[in-house]
C-alpha cells in the first residue's frame, strides 16, 4: 500500500480544491493514484470536472511582441507585483522577447545560453536583478508564425496577467482574431476542437459521468443517454470551437471563426504564475496533522 504523504493530499487537493480529510480519503481509496484520486473526488461530487487552474502565486507579467509574419508570447516573473510594474523590469521583458524572436532557441535553456548585448541571456538577467532587488526569471515562451493570407491574434489582459496569441489561418482579419484570443484569455479553453482530444480522455470523462450519474440514484436504463449529453456539455468547456463565444451568446466560436472565412489550428494562453506558488507558509505542517489524525 502507498504511503500517503502530507505532500500528495497537499497536491491533490490544489488540483481539485477539494477539502483535506476528502482528499486523504480518496488517496487512500485509490492507492495513492493521482489521476484516480482525482476520479474517485470527481465521482462523488467533491471536485470540480475537468481543470481547476493551479494555484497561482508568482508575480511577473506575459508580453506580446509581432514583427511581420512573427510573433512571440513570453512569461516573465518576478517576486513582487510592484516590481512587474517597474520601467526597468518592463525594459527588460521588451528586450528579451525582441532577442527571442530574432534568435529563435529551442527552449529556456538553450535561451539562457544565447548572447544579447554580448552576454549571456542568464547574466544580463542577473545584472537586472542586481539593479532591480528582486529575482526575475524567464519561464516560458511561444513563437508563431503565419503566412501574408492569416492574421495574428494577440491580446493580453489585464496589463499581462493573462496573455493569449493564436493565428487566423486564411483571413487576414486581426480584429476578428483579437477577439477570438479575448475569449480565450477568458473561458482558457484546453483544446481547438474535439479531434484533439485522446480517446482515452473521453473514456475517462464517460467513466466519470457514469459513475457521477449511478452516484445521483439515476436509473440504468437512462444513464448512457445522460452521460452523452453531459459529454456533450464537457466538449464545450474544454473545446474552443464548442464554446459560446463571449461577445455573442448566440453563436458559437466555431459559427464566428467560420464567417472570417479562415480557420484555427492552435493557440497558445499564458496565466502569470499558473502552477507556481510563491510560499509554503505552514501548510504542510497543517496536512500532516490532518493526515496523522490530528
Amino acid at each position: 500500500m502507498a504511503t500517503i504523504t502530507a505532500q500528495l493530499v497537499k497536491e491533490l487537493r490544489e488540483k481539485t480544491g477539494a477539502g483535506m480529510m476528502d482528499c486523504k480519503k480518496a488517496l487512500v481509496q485509490t492507492d495513492g493514484d493521482m489521476e484516480a484520486a482525482i476520479d474517485f473526488l470527481r465521482e462523488k461530487g467533491l471536485a470540480a470536472a475537468g481543470k481547476k487552474a493551479d494555484r497561482v502565486a508568482a508575480e511577473g507579467t506575459t508580453y506580446i511582441l509581432e514583427n511581420g509574419n512573427e510573433a512571440i508570447l513570453v512569461e516573465i516573473n518576478a517576486e513582487t507585483d510592484f516590481v512587474s510594474k517597474n520601467d526597468k523590469f518592463i525594459t527588460l521583458v521588451e528586450e528579451l522577447a525582441a532577442h527571442l524572436l530574432a534568435t529563435k532557441p529551442a527552449d529556456v535553456d538553450a535561451a539562457l545560453e544565447t548572447e544579447i548585448n554580448g552576454v549571456k541571456v542568464s547574466d544580463y538577467i542577473s545584472t537586472a536583478i542586481a539593479t532591480i532587488g528582486e529575482k526575475i526569471s524567464l519561464r516560458r515562451f511561444e513563437i508563431k508564425t503565419k503566412t501574408d493570407a492569416d492574421a495574428f491574434g494577440a491580446y493580453l489582459h489585464m496589463g499581462g496577467r493573462i496573455g493569449v496569441l493564436v493565428v487566423l489561418e486564411g483571413s487576414t482579419d486581426a480584429a476578428a482574431a483579437k477577439d477570438i484570443a479575448m475569449h480565450i484569455a477568458a473561458i482558457n479553453p484546453t483544446y481547438v476542437s474535439r479531434d484533439e482530444v485522446s480517446a482515452e480522455e473521453v473514456e475517462r470523462e464517460r467513466k466519470v459521468l457514469t459513475e457521477q450519474a449511478l452516484n445521483e440514484g439515476k436509473p440504468e436504463n437512462i444513464v448512457a443517454k445522460m452521460v452523452e449529453g453531459r459529454l456533450g456539455k464537457y466538449f464545450e468547456d474544454v473545446c474552443l470551437l464548442d464554446q459560446t463565444f463571449v461577445k455573442n451568446s448566440d453563436q458559437k466560436v466555431r459559427d464566428f471563426v467560420g464567417s472570417t472565412g479562415g480557420t484555427v489550428t492552435g493557440f497558445k494562453r499564458f496565466a502569470v504564475g499558473e502552477g507556481i506558488e510563491k510560499r509554503e507558509d505552514n501548510f504542510a505542517e497543517e496536512v500532516m496533522s490532518q493526515v496523522k489524525g490530528n
